[in-house]
């Protein structure tokens, strides 16, 4: 079996995984994801003890114990760029012997899930509502630096490219599913639907400040878009690339977001750290039965 190149997989002297700063017995097997570094403490003063504290640039990691459960939360910061980089990291941590730099023979699936937060284009979907993702629509391209053609839905994308006008110009938008296993766990009996990943937050989610917008109308076509009775609920900035890297990969995804905003209707939260909360422990409480 081939040696992966230092270059390749870049380990700290301390033994660590260059951005993660984790070493392969300080995670879990069942991990959260989170945007913001901030909300890391805010999921772990819910376990019943902490063991690990780290944080490395934007990524903050706390690994506790839940009912005897192991949980790791993870701070990925915003767009799929950070989860290119936290789903291949915390891949190597279980599935990559550090010191043969090797690949093992017995691989270890993980259950993630990301707990975020989004803006809803439906205007039937409530602010203040709990939301999970049945598939993640990149808008981004970034699987397509991968061989990816296996964990893909071209089905999806091209009844999307056909529906929406979408144009040639922009990246092909890929499309994956979540882990069936995670949504009959964790987003049972929640609200569901398409979530589109977008690679920002103004224009790519037709947002105008003082820009004009290359395709003004592009979010309420997509609004209308449908496949097979699914349409698109959301919009938010990781899911496509979390689906899709983890079923490359073979771990389990799944995003559950608070919606915090109706881009249809316009409205946004008054208090919405009440419905993050609620979600917290939502996940918190299925994960640890897993």
């Amino acid at each position: 079996m081939e040696r992966i190149k230092e270059s390749e997989l870049i380990i700290n002297p301390d033994g660590t995984i260059y951005h993660l700063n984790l070493r392969p017995d300080e995670i879990a097997q069942n991990i959260i994801l989170v945007g913001d570094p901030g909300r890391v403490p805010k999921i772990s003063k819910y376990f019943d003890k902490i063991v690990l504290q780290r944080q490395n640039r934007e990524m903050v990691t706390h690994t506790g114990e839940i009912n005897g459960k192991r949980i790791s939360v993870i701070s990925t910061g915003m767009g799929t760029d950070n989860i290119d980089i936290v789903m291949n990291e915390l891949d190597a941590l279980v599935n990559i012997d550090f010191e043969k730099r090797q690949m093992k023979e017995e691989l270890t699936a993980l259950n993630i899930v990301r707990l975020g937060t989004s803006g809803a284009i439906q205007p039937e979907t409530p602010v203040n509502s709990i939301l999970a993702s049945t598939h993640g629509i990149g808008l981004d391209g970034l699987l397509k630096f991968y061989r990816s053609e296996n964990v893909t839905d071209d089905r999806i994308s091209q009844a999307f490219i056909s529906q929406t006008g979408w144009d040639k110009d922009l990246p092909y938008p890929y499309v994956v599913a979540c882990s069936d296993q995670l949504m009959n766990t964790i987003g049972k009996g929640l609200n569901s639907g398409m979530t589109a990943t977008a690679p920002g937050f103004y224009g790519p989610q037709g947002r105008v400040l003082r820009i004009p917008l290359a395709h003004p109308d592009l979010m309420e076509r997509m609004r209308y878009f449908e496949f097979e009775g699914k349409k698109i609920a959301n919009f938010e900035m990781e899911t496509s690339a979390l689906y899709g890297l983890g079923k490359i990969l073979g771990h389990n995804t799944l995003t559950v977001c608070a919606v915090i905003a109706n881009r249809a209707l316009n409205t946004y939260s008054e208090n919405h750290h009440i419905v993050i909360d609620e979600l917290i422990k939502l996940v918190l409480e299925r994960l640890a039965k897993l």
